[in-house]
């Protein structure tokens, strides 16, 4: 079909009247729809099981482009949503998706990304259960936003954080770093370069559920916005004490590395959209390692380094044998990647 008789998002698609209905109706309910989702509702009744802890996340989605190799916004939201939960030992049960509209795009791409999300929610066992749609004028946004709320629950009594972390303690990341942030700059083709890097978005659901029968583990976090970087400056400023990480224990695939070497950007801070950093007790470590590598994504996890009493910084000992300050993220080294 031509490009100037594609079916395309007017502002009439937001206001409230037969179009918005349509819309709503023939893509997100046609995708989303379950038990739960009532679309002439404002609000769900969600069941929860007896006894468990309730946890909740919210999350909002940009990115350019709005697709991009190994992903797209649809399934990230779902990945963001759901690993936020994951890290903090719980289990993912129900979404809320709220979707902002550029006046302008193609229904047809709208369509394809909702799928994304469905395919993606029904992959990580959760169902979308409420949510709204507002049309923005064109060039006003981006395409398309998205913003979620994610519930689930955990078991009580079991204490993960940032407060928890000790001296000794060893850090293990489930796989290599910096894949998303370079598929997306890759998918932009601002800097005339192609490559074959995937995102890694997907659910960490199983790598957490992997950690959890450990009881030395202390903290999880799935390293988005700023990196492995800045979870370890995270966890420098909430202990006051330092991180050291090894070079040559850091994973990062070699077409990431190359790329960062040619563009100047440092694969730590680059955001992972599937990736679990874990801090385990150092004598539980090798067996929390193994258990990391036996699930699903986890294939490639490693030991990248410990907790230190001193210095309150994270050094980085470099394969030559030197050591580099991994400061604070100041500046956003690639915007709008998650």
């Amino acid at each position: 079909m031509d490009q100037g008789t594609e079916l395309r998002i007017e502002l009439a698609h937001g206001n409230g009247g037969r179009l918005m209905r349509e819309l709503i109706e023939s893509v997100f309910a046609r995708h989303l729809g379950n038990d739960l989702l009532d679309v002439t509702s404002d609000s769900a009744r969600v069941p929860i099981p007896a006894g468990q802890d309730v946890f909740v996340t919210t999350d909002g989605f940009i990115v350019n482009p709005l697709e991009f190799p190994g992903g797209d916004i649809g399934s990230l939201a779902v990945h963001g949503t759901v690993n936020d939960l994951s890290v903090a030992g719980a289990t993912p049960l129900y979404l809320t998706l709220n979707a902002f509209i550029e006046e302008g795009l193609e229904i047809a791409r709208l369509d394809r990304l909702v799928s994304s999300l469905a395919r993606a929610a029904k992959g990580c066992g959760v169902r979308v259960v409420a949510g709204d749609t507002k049309v923005v004028v064109r060039g006003e946004g981006g395409g398309l936003y998205l913003a979620t709320t994610g519930i689930g629950v955990r078991e009580p009594g079991r204490s993960l954080g940032l407060d928890q972390v000790r001296e000794g303690d060893v850090l293990l990341v489930s796989g290599p770093v910096g894949d998303h942030g370079t598929a997306v700059m890759l998918a932009r083709e601002e800097f005339g370069l192609r490559g074959d890097v995937r995102s890694d978005s997907a659910s960490v659901f199983p790598l957490a559920q992997a950690l959890l029968p450990f009881a030395g583990l202390r903290f999880m976090r799935d390293p988005t916005r700023g990196g492995l970087a800045s979870v370890a400056n995270e966890l420098v400023r909430a202990s006051g004490m330092g991180v050291r990480l090894a070079e040559a224990r850091v994973p990062v695939r070699e077409p990431v590395r190359s790329v960062c070497e040619m563009l100047g950007y440092d694969p730590y801070y680059l955001a992972c959209e599937g990736r679990l950093v874990a801090v385990v007790e150092a004598g539980q470590a090798e067996a929390a390692l193994a258990a990391l590598r036996g699930a699903p994504g986890g294939e490639h996890a490693q030991s990248i380094g410990e907790i230190t009493a001193r210095p309150a910084c994270v050094v980085l000992e470099t394969e030559l044998g030197g050591e580099r300050i991994l400061e604070e993220l100041e500046d956003d080294p690639l915007p709008r990647i998650c």
